[in-house]
């Protein structure tokens, strides 16, 4: 299966690499870099204390000959040296190189013969993939952040669905599974009961299947041993949800002259510079072959960090409009909360809603309350009718303060905190505040009542 190149509005390799690099955390931006070191020579990571040496003239061309051969994979050979015949056995190691679904993804691209610019379309695709492997963004939302067409996605949504793991870029668990069955080359009722029947299944409703069905029920109960034998969630044996992340500030936020001021921790956002030695090379060469393949590393090297600094101004500007909204928080509190949608922070910015999504994922700001989520900021009304000045995270807070300064011989009904809330502010019926005292894991007025 190949890419076409022929897709109208054409999407551009600058443009998916710097939406690609928009959505990275800081720690994974800083893994970026270092693999692109790793197999571009000018690539010069800023945290490294001394420049390496640069090496002798004699037999250059032959070690840049050797790089530009196996360029794709050679950031990953000169990272594990001889790895295990199966990739996926990576995916726990401890320490040293970690395995990641995009990474692994990666690795498999070198065998459809894609040029670079369709190999940067499927990675972004990898990408956006949630934690499970599913790629539940509508391709037509994908399209508008990158400037092209769903249509022109498409081959390269093929592409990765035809990859291990089996079922990776499926929509949802039904697509997921199907996509294994298909690799398996299974059809008959297990098809038939991914597509339209999981949620009877689930529920054991084997009879009520056979006869929508019209098939024995010998031949359904086949069917759940081989569905149940599916990965549901592809993604999953990449992630190492016991690891506490270390989590590194993108924004800082403090008080100049009254006005709130955010701004890229500097020094803190990781990037590069271009390594002087082969920059001089590429001047002073005369080998042809030397020349072409470092200015083809030049014109990467800048391209990423155009990208980052796009990615940098970006954020910024997310920032800033979060802190127009959400000036109360940062004078008095998480009590100040107010309502925010991303969709009103997309239409400040000017961007699609979806393009806010990607900015804050693993975001964080940093001001004198402390380290929060960019998410954070971002919180639906208390009411359910959405009229509320009030944002359901200041809400709980409010809730939470109230119950515990209640005298607690005599805690207060759930109707009296609705009546107490409404007088400061926050009107919410009696049943939304028993649901948000559920929430905070609260027991009623009689579980709080204590005997003195």
């Amino acid at each position: 299966m190949k890419l076409t190149a022929n897709q109208t509005p054409r999407l551009t390799q600058q443009q998916i690499q710097t939406i690609r690099l928009l959505q990275f955390s800081a720690l994974e931006l800083e893994e970026y870099i270092r693999d692109l070191a790793l197999e571009n020579p000018l690539v010069e990571p800023d945290e490294a204390a001394f420049a390496p040496e640069g090496p002798s003239d004699d037999g250059l061309s032959a070690k840049l000959r050797w790089l530009e051969e196996n360029d794709r994979q050679n950031q990953f050979y000169q990272r594990i040296g001889e790895e295990e015949s199966d990739p996926l056995a990576l995916a726990s190691t401890e320490g040293g190189l970690e395995e990641t679904l995009v990474r692994f993804i990666a690795r498999q691209l070198p065998a459809f013969g894609l040029d670079d610019e369709q190999t940067q379309t499927v990675l972004f695709l990898a990408a956006c993939l949630d934690r499970n492997g599913y790629l539940t963004t509508p391709l037509e939302e994908l399209a508008q952040d990158a400037g092209t067409t769903a249509e022109a996605l498409k081959p390269a949504l093929d592409i990765l669905r035809s990859l291990e793991p089996a079922g990776v870029g499926a929509s949802d668990l039904s697509q997921c599974l199907l996509l294994q069955l298909e690799r398996l080359a299974v059809t008959g009722p297990a098809a038939a009961i991914v597509q339209d029947h999981l949620e009877a299944l689930a529920r054991h409703r084997y009879r009520a299947i056979a006869a929508k069905l019209g098939v024995p029920l010998e031949q359904v109960m086949e069917a759940e041993r081989i569905i149940r034998q599916l990965e549901p969630r592809p993604g999953a044996v990449f992630q190492q949800p016991e690891q506490v992340p270390y989590v590194i500030p993108d924004i800082y936020v403090e008080e100049v002259d009254g006005a709130l001021i955010p701004s890229i921790r500097q020094g803190r956002t990781p990037t590069f510079h271009l390594n002087g030695y082969y920059r001089e090379l590429l001047d002073q060469s005369d080998d042809k072959e030397v020349k072409d393949y470092l200015s083809a590393k030049l014109q990467q090297a800048n391209s990423v960090l155009w990208s980052i600094g796009q990615r940098e101004k970006t954020i910024l500007r997310c920032a800033q409009v979060i802190v127009q909204f959400q000036q109360g928080f940062f004078l008095k509190g998480p009590e100040a909360l107010l309502p925010l949608r991303m969709a009103d922070v997309a239409g400040a910015m000017g961007v699609h809603e979806s393009t806010v999504s990607r900015i804050v994922r693993e975001k964080y700001l940093q001001c004198d309350k402390g380290i929060y989520p960019l998410s954070y900021f971002f919180s639906r009304s208390a009411t359910e009718d959405g009229k509320s000045g009030m944002g359901s995270t200041a809400a709980h807070l409010l809730l939470e303060k109230l119950i515990r300064e209640e005298d607690k011989a005599h805690p207060l009904s759930d109707q009296k905190l609705a009546d107490k809330m409404k007088a400061e502010g926050c009107s919410l019926s009696r049943r939304t505040v028993a649901k948000y005292r559920d929430e905070l894991h609260i027991p009623d007025a009689a579980g709080r009542k204590e005997n003195i």
